[in-house]
């Protein structure tokens, strides 16, 4: 059975910084892209950053130069560096693994997911 962990959201105030974690088991880490996404009240799921089984990272504009996308193959374990946070980075961040990659990661192309963990930004 798969299981996706996220941990290490919390409350920051602007200009702060988090470090996400998140693990995951019953599945072949190595062959798995994994990528974060977030939901905010009242707004669709978007995707924040990805990483494929080889490293190669995208990011989305929004988070670009702030967040840094890594991974430890050897823990199974993903995190995102957050730095110079903004209130509009207040979300439900999830994690998410994936066995597609492409250019521009969708949901669609990841089949398995965290329950979440909560990001708030205070201005």
């Amino acid at each position: 059975q798969v299981q996706v962990v996220e941990s290490g959201g919390g409350l920051v105030q602007a200009g702060g910084s988090l470090r996400l974690s998140c693990t995951a088991s019953g599945l072949t880490f190595d062959d798995y892209a994994m990528g974060w996404f977030r939901q905010a009240p009242g707004k669709e799921r978007e995707g924040v950053s990805f990483i494929s089984w080889g490293a190669r990272t995208y990011y989305a504009d929004s988070v670009k130069g702030r967040f840094t996308i890594s991974r430890d193959n050897a823990k199974n374990t993903m995190y995102l560096q957050m730095n110079s946070l903004k209130p509009e980075d207040t979300a439900m961040y999830y994690c998410a693994a994936g066995s597609a990659w492409r250019a521009r990661p969708i949901e669609a192309d990841f089949g398995h997911w965290g329950q979440g963990t909560q990001v708030t930004v205070s201005s």
